[in-house]
């Protein structure tokens, strides 16, 4: 058996400090496209299939006070709608991210936009400087290709250091001009990924080893984006014995609670933003009173949330907290759905790099025909 996932997990703060230092390299190249796209008209579109389009979701709660402009749109919804989301008329920026490159949708959604829309330019962030993508920016004056180290283009079935690594890049791009100020931050950042690997892996391996049917991740703003990656990384690592759901603390008091039963994973990623967490804290005390799950972990950045009467099986706590003026915290969260599908992969029997014993799923999707 091969350890791709696992080696890939844990290489995450590292491939984020050597992104760091390639953006510090190319900042001048960056700034200078960005300041030329970057307009207040510009319709702003960050695009994937899949974990790719989870890194948008994550992205756009914390980047409209960068770019006002910005939305999360499937390739998976342009190829198949493309003239109900893009705006022939505007200026479009259009964010495309992709491990490989080679997914048929993301090709198809660089060539709608360029078909359709007067004005528009392109940021590739991708892993696999061979892929289609990256060979389609070569020689192209309005596409910025940001080729992240050769190590996050992951062997594993499952996206892991490639979404966390392509969703800091895209947090760095937007404050690209003020980078050498976030130093610090991308620091504590890569370090709270390590304190979650050091002090909490071997509690994470225990209860993903529990017999549960059900994985529940909850988040709020960002976290929700978050929450999202994480919901999929147990569920196709698993190969869909375990199912799982995703929502916001509020919005899953409103019927996806019904999910939680006493075979049920759940786990809170909360802020550290007093504000929200009041809401997030009433509903992880709701949970706890009215429902018996096999386990509950609380996931936070900063202090430990006051839940004295809660009896949750863990809280994943890292040193630096996030505030409304520190985006990058959201980027550690992800390791722990990333933990917990590798070791609940291997205590159904399953190879973690590659888990889909019926093949229904695959590194690079198949059996997609793009029709004109």
């Amino acid at each position: 058996m091969n350890n791709f996932t696992f080696n890939e997990i844990h290489q995450q703060p590292a491939m984020w400090r050597k992104e760091l230092q390639a953006l510090l390299a190319a900042k001048a190249e960056v700034s200078a496209f960005m300041h030329k796209y970057l307009t207040p008209d510009t319709d702003i579109v960050l695009t994937g299939a899949g974990t790719s389009a989870f890194i948008g979701d994550a992205l756009c709660p914390v980047m409209r006070g960068m770019w006002r402009n910005v939305r999360s749109v499937p390739t998976t919804d342009i190829v198949t709608h493309a003239e109900y989301l893009l705006d022939r008329e505007r200026p479009l920026l259009l964010v495309s991210f992709a491990r490989s490159g080679n997914s048929p949708e993301s090709v198809a959604a660089v060539n709608l936009a360029n078909r359709m829309c007067k004005n528009v330019a392109h940021v590739y962030i991708t892993c696999n400087k061979n892929g289609k993508l990256a060979q389609q920016a070569q020689g192209r004056d309005n596409v910025l290709s940001l080729l992240l180290p050769e190590e996050t283009d992951d062997k594993s079935l499952a996206m892991t250091s490639s979404f966390s690594t392509m969703l800091l890049t895209c947090l760095m791009l937007g404050h690209i001009d003020r980078l050498e100020q976030d130093v610090e931050l991308i620091e504590k950042t890569a370090k709270n990924a390590e304190v979650v690997i050091a002090d909490y892996e071997e509690k994470l391996k225990e209860i993903a080893g529990r017999k549960f049917e059900r994985g529940v991740f909850l988040g709020s703003g960002a976290l929700k984006g978050i929450a999202e990656e994480c919901h999929l990384k147990l569920q196709e690592l698993t190969d869909g014995a375990v199912i799982c759901k995703f929502d916001s603390f509020l919005g899953f008091r409103h019927g996806p609670k019904a999910v939680v039963n006493d075979k049920s994973l759940v786990v809170y990623l909360m802020t550290d933003q007093e504000r929200v967490q009041r809401y997030e804290r009433d509903l992880v005390k709701q949970v706890d009173a009215n429902n018996k799950p096999v386990a509950q972990i609380i996931v936070i950045a900063g202090n430990k949330p006051e839940l004295p009467e809660v009896k949750a099986d863990l809280v994943v706590q890292m040193p630096y907290g996030y505030k409304d003026n520190d985006f990058y915290g959201i980027v550690p969260f992800v390791l722990v759905g990333q933990l917990l599908g590798f070791y609940a992969s291997k205590a159904h029997g399953l190879n973690p790099d590659a888990p889909s014993v019926s093949g229904n799923i695959h590194r690079v999707v198949e059996g997609v025909t793009i029709y004109e």
